[in-house]
């Protein structure tokens, strides 16, 4: 059944404006008037253009549609474990769904159930909201009659993630303040305050400036012309370093370079540990085959030389080799974390022994962050310092030059 947006005006004159799904513009407007809603637009709405759409805004936007997301699923988890049908459920979260675009897929989501397709099949039609790993989870709960539970997984492993992400936003605050704070200050110093400060010390002082104030003079005549060059070649580098990043070799490199940071790269990695551990331990609970788990984990890892690790991973079970064999020989995963996976699939508790891993290193992470952020933050504070410093040293010379004149 098609969706359609509509706007207008309610019985008392106040403009109102919604969605609305009919299998005709007329059936539509029907609806409507029934409300008694008088429509000025009425457009049919591209669900699956919806749904994409989300990959291309910003990372803070999908953000919101994630959380979102997880508390519908949760929701969803209540409502099929009290006995209420799938249709009936996917009717209530299209009641309260918190965004348009979320509304539009669920009616969607819900038409196609309706009309007799499965629940996962449905989802998988918007790759945006709901990803690999969630349709395949959804599939094994639906082909093993624990749908409810799975979901309920789901829930859980997206908050997970989501708590993951928010700990490393807030520890790379400060830093991020400081740099743009930083960053302002300087141009506005360079293109604003210096030049009228330096244009009157110059007729004051009649005669040559010091070494620092003429590069601070250059530089200050550069950042006024030329801004718009700089402007330009940061946006090339950006928009470069992003068409570069479409390459598989150039991201393998990239990955692999930022993995050998010191410091940093420790971070990078043990984030790229906890997320295959975490995932692969959910989709071994669900009830997925270990190497059709494997397939979704290198998808979703975000990470190419890990996701290359994955790859290597599954061709050895298909040989007939084990999981902690090609672990332990990948250079990627620390010696531990093999040597607990061996544990754990002699135990036959393969699913636990990753959570365990899971957790170690998402408190591992947390530590690693602060270490970080308290080792960049004295960096940057010194770099501004001295960069300030240069100018206000810049400044003062030719007035104490000045001083000097007028005393002899």
């Amino acid at each position: 059944m098609p969706v359609y947006q509509y706007k207008g005006y309610d019985k008392g004159g106040a403009p109102r404006s919604g969605i609305v799904d009919a299998d005709s513009p007329k059936e539509a407007r029907g609806q409507l008037r029934a409300l008694r809603v008088h429509v000025t637009d009425l457009d049919i709405l591209d669900t699956l253009t919806v749904s994409t759409s989300r990959n291309y805004l910003p990372a803070f936007l999908q953000k919101r549609h994630r959380e979102e997301v997880t508390m519908l699923t949760r929701q969803l988890a209540t409502m099929l474990r009290s006995g209420i049908p799938l249709a009936s459920c996917v009717t209530a979260l299209v009641e309260q769904a918190g965004h348009p675009d979320l509304e539009i897929v669920l009616r969607d989501v819900r038409e196609k159930v309706t009309q007799g397709a499965g629940f996962a099949d449905a989802l998988a039609h918007h790759p945006g909201y709901f990803d690999e790993l969630y349709v395949n989870m959804v599939k094994a709960g639906e082909a093993a009659g624990n749908l409810d539970v799975i979901l309920g997984r789901l829930a859980d492993f997206n908050q997970k993630q989501d708590r993951m992400r928010a700990k490393m936003t807030a520890s790379m605050a400060y830093p991020v303040v400081l740099i743009t704070f930083g960053i302002v200050v300087v141009i506005v110093l360079m293109t604003f305050v210096v030049p009228r400060i330096l244009k009157l010390l110059k007729r004051g002082s009649g005669g040559d400036l010091p070494l620092a104030t003429e590069i601070l003079v250059n530089s200050s005549n550069f950042f006024g012309q030329y801004w718009w060059l700089l402007l330009m070649l940061a946006i090339s580098a950006y928009t470069t370093f992003k068409l570069a990043m479409r390459n598989e070799e150039f991201r393998y490199q990239w990955d692999l370079f930022r993995m050998r940071i010191p410091v940093v790269g420790d971070l990078f990695k043990k984030i790229s540990v906890s997320r295959f551990c975490v995932t692969f331990s959910t989709l071994l609970k669900s009830g997925i085959p270990a190497l059709q788990a494997l397939t979704i984990v290198k998808g979703i890892v975000g990470n190419t030389v890990m996701a290359r690790v994955v790859e290597d991973i599954h061709a050895k079970i298909i040989e007939g080799a084990d999981i902690s064999g090609p672990v332990k020989k990948s250079g990627v995963f620390p010696p531990v974390v093999g040597y607990m996976i061996a544990v754990g699939e002699q135990a036959g508790t393969l699913e636990e022994m990753l959570e365990r891993v899971a957790e170690a290193y998402d408190d591992e992470i947390e530590i690693t962050a602060q270490k970080v952020t308290s080792m960049v933050e004295p960096v940057l504070i010194i770099s501004l310092a001295l960069v300030i410093g240069f100018i206000v040293i810049a400044i003062l010379l030719p007035i104490l030059q000045i001083g000097q004149a007028a005393g002899v």
